[in-house]
């Protein structure tokens, strides 16, 4: 189209070929076992418009721990997915703004108290446990994600 200067403009609207037929993850949390998908399909009302369609795939973990790294809690018996916790990046990332560079987040709510429903094999997991030796009961820290916790 054409603005009032008489400066053309284009515009345009849809999505690049490179990703015809391939599904893009969108979110992999390994903590509550879900994962996102979305792929470009064709429409069942008109076979000539591709729609946006989304996979969500939650395995309940059903011998969950209330609290994972004891053994003793009970079993958890309820489940809360929220799209828009999934869905948050709170990891930062480092961008250049004015020649200088900046640590940023892609969301606004990342208070690191997220709820794992079974172990997240990139992050540490410890338990406190009795160990009898020569007599005397000690305790020591074990590593439930022994790979996590150790460098190699």
């Amino acid at each position: 189209f054409f603005s009032d200067t008489g400066i053309a403009y284009f515009v345009f609207a849809g999505y690049s070929q490179a990703y015809e037929d391939e599904e893009v993850l969108l979110v992999n949390n390994k903590c509550q076992c879900v994962t996102v998908t979305s792929k470009f399909v064709p429409s069942k009302d008109n076979p000539e418009e591709e729609i946006l369609e989304r996979n969500i795939r939650i395995i309940v973990p059903l011998k969950s721990r209330e609290n994972i790294s004891d053994p003793t809690s009970p079993l958890r018996t309820t489940f809360v997915y929220r799209m828009t916790d999934l869905c948050k990046k709170c990891d930062p990332v480092e961008i250049e703004l004015g020649g200088e560079i900046y640590q940023a987040q892609q969301s606004t709510s990342c208070d690191g108290t997220e709820t794992c429903y079974t172990y997240n094999r990139d992050k540490c997991y410890t338990t406190t446990v009795p160990f009898l030796y020569n007599g005397e009961r000690k305790m020591f820290q074990a590593a439930l994600t022994p790979a996590s916790c150790y460098a190699e």
